[in-house]
C-alpha cells in the first residue's frame, strides 16, 4: 500500500498528532481541497477515524463555512473543520498547484468538490496526480456527477435533492415540498464518497492501484429512495407528500401530548395489539377496521385521531412510561436541549466537549460509529486561524525552509 507518512507536532496545545491519533484510520493521510459542506464532511469521517486530514484553504480566503451561521456563531465551521490541519495554497498558481502535487505524493486520498473540470484546468486531474502517486484514490463530489451532459452544472445539496427525488416527498401534500433543516444532500454525498473510498482502498491494498471515488449528490439521494422507482414502472404509483405519516403504514406518527409531541411506531400487527392494551382498549385488537395491517392502513386517519385524543390528555412523560412498559417502540421529538438532559446520549457519549480557541468550550456530535476495538475520536475542533498549519505541514512534509515559506507567503500563494 501507498501510504503518507505520520505528520508531526500540532501547533495548538488543544491538537493531538497524527503520530499518536488513534482509531482505524490511522496512518493514512488525507488532502482536502473541497470546500463548504460535502467534500468537507467526507475528509471529517476520515479524520474521526483517526486519518491525518490536511485542509488546504485559499489564502486570504478559507473555506466559506468558517463564516456561516447566524450572525456572529459560524459554529458548523467547528464541528466540519474538527481534527483537521489546515494550509493554505493558491490553486490558481503554479507554485501552489507545486504543493499540492508534492503534498500528493505522500497521501493516500485526495478529496474535492469543485464544479467538474476545474481540477483539470489547475492541472490538478486525476491523470496529473496520479503521475504523482500511481495509488493515489481521488474522492470526487459533485452534484451530477463527473459525467453526464449535467456534469459541469453547478449543482448544490436543495437542488440533488430535488432531483433524487426526496425534496417532492417532504412536507405536507397541500403545499410546495418543504426541505430538511440540514443540508441531507451533501451529508450524504459525503458519506457515500466515504464508502467508495474504502472500497477503493480495498482493492488498492490488493493491486497497488488507485482510482477515481465518482460522488453524485442527486445519486446519493438517489441511492435512499427505496422502491420510489420500482413503484412508478412496474404499478405506475407516484408516492406523494403526506406529512408526517407514511401512507398505509399504521399508526406510526407524531401524536400531541398535554406537553409537546411524542411518535409511536406500532404499524406490526403485535406491536398494534400492545399498544391496545397500553391504552386501556384492547377491544381495539379484534376491530375490523385496525385488526390487520392493510385494514390499519386504509383506515389510517381515524386511527391516527383515535390515537391522538388519548396521547393528548398525558404528558409526553406519561406516554412513553405506559408505552416502554407495553414494549412500544416510542420518543419524543427531540431539540438540541432534549439531547443534553438524555441519559442515553451520556451513557454513550454520544456528544463530545472540546476545547475550542474561539468559544472556550464546545459541545458537538462525537464520532460514529462506534468500534469496539478501534474506536475514532474527535481530537480537536477547527482551527480560527486561517493557514494554522502551513507552517507545519510545508516545513514536515516538503522539507520547505521558513524562508521558502516566507517568500510564499509574500507572493500570496500560500
Amino acid at each position: 500500500m501507498i501510504q503518507g507518512k505520520a505528520a508531526g507536532q500540532a501547533e495548538s496545545k488543544m491538537e493531538n498528532t497524527a503520530e499518536t491519533a488513534q482509531g482505524p484510520l490511522a496512518g493514512l493521510r488525507v488532502l482536502e481541497l473541497g470546500q463548504l459542506i460535502a467534500g468537507p464532511f467526507c475528509a471529517q469521517l476520515f479524520g474521526d477515524m483517526g486519518a491525518d486530514v490536511i485542509k488546504v484553504e485559499a489564502p486570504g480566503q478559507g473555506d466559506p463555512m468558517r463564516t456561516w451561521g447566524r450572525t456572529g456563531y459560524p459554529l458548523l465551521w467547528s464541528v466540519c473543520a474538527r481534527n483537521k490541519r489546515c494550509i493554505t495554497a493558491n490553486l490558481r498558481e503554479k507554485e501552489g498547484q507545486d504543493i499540492v502535487r508534492q503534498l500528493v505524493r505522500q497521501a493516500d486520498f485526495v478529496i474535492e468538490n469543485f464544479r467538474p473540470g476545474t481540477m483539470e484546468k489547475w492541472g490538478l486531474g486525476y491523470e496529473d496526480l496520479k503521475k504523482e502517486n500511481p495509488g493515489i484514490i481521488m474522492i470526487r463530489i459533485s452534484g451530477y456527477g463527473q459525467t453526464g451532459p449535467y456534469s459541469k452544472r453547478p449543482g448544490y445539496a436543495s437542488v440533488g435533492e430535488a432531483m433524487g427525488g426526496v425534496r417532492y416527498l417532504m412536507g405536507e401534500p397541500d403545499r410546495k415540498p418543504s426541505r430538511a433543516g440540514i443540508s441531507l444532500g451533501d451529508t450524504l454525498a459525503g458519506t457515500f464518497a466515504t464508502v467508495g473510498a474504502l472500497a477503493a482502498l480495498h482493492h488498492r491494498e490488493k493491486t497497488g492501484e488507485g482510482q477515481v471515488v465518482d460522488a453524485a449528490i442527486y445519486e446519493s439521494i438517489l441511492a435512499i429512495t427505496e422502491s420510489l422507482v420500482p413503484e412508478y414502472t412496474v404499478e405506475n404509483f407516484t408516492r406523494e407528500r403526506s406529512g408526517s405519516y407514511l401512507p398505509a403504514i399504521a399508526p406510526s406518527n407524531i401524536y400531541d401530548g398535554s406537553d409537546g409531541m411524542v411518535i409511536i411506531a406500532a404499524n406490526q400487527n403485535t406491536v398494534f395489539a400492545r399498544l391496545c392494551d397500553a391504552m386501556g382498549r384492547p377491544e381495539l385488537k379484534d376491530d375490523p377496521r385496525y385488526a390487520t395491517h392493510v385494514a390499519r392502513g386504509e383506515n389510517q386517519e381515524e386511527l391516527d385521531a383515535l390515537i391522538n385524543d388519548w396521547t393528548r390528555t398525558r404528558t409526553i412523560d406519561e406516554v412513553e412510561a405506559v408505552m416502554i412498559e407495553h414494549a412500544v417502540p416510542v420518543g419524543k421529538v427531540y431539540r438540541a436541549r432534549d439531547m443534553l438532559d438524555d441519559p442515553h446520549f451520556a451513557a454513550r457519549d454520544a456528544l463530545v466537549d472540546l476545547a475550542s480557541e474561539r468559544w472556550g468550550t464546545i459541545k458537538m456530535q462525537n464520532v460514529f460509529p462506534k468500534l469496539s476495538a478501534t474506536p475514532g475520536s474527535v481530537r480537536w475542533s477547527g482551527p480560527e486561524t486561517l493557514g494554522a498549519h502551513t507552517e507545519q505541514v510545508l516545513t514536515e512534509l516538503l522539507d520547505l525552509t521558513p524562508e521558502q515559506i516566507g517568500k510564499l507567503r509574500n507572493s500570496g500563494i500560500v
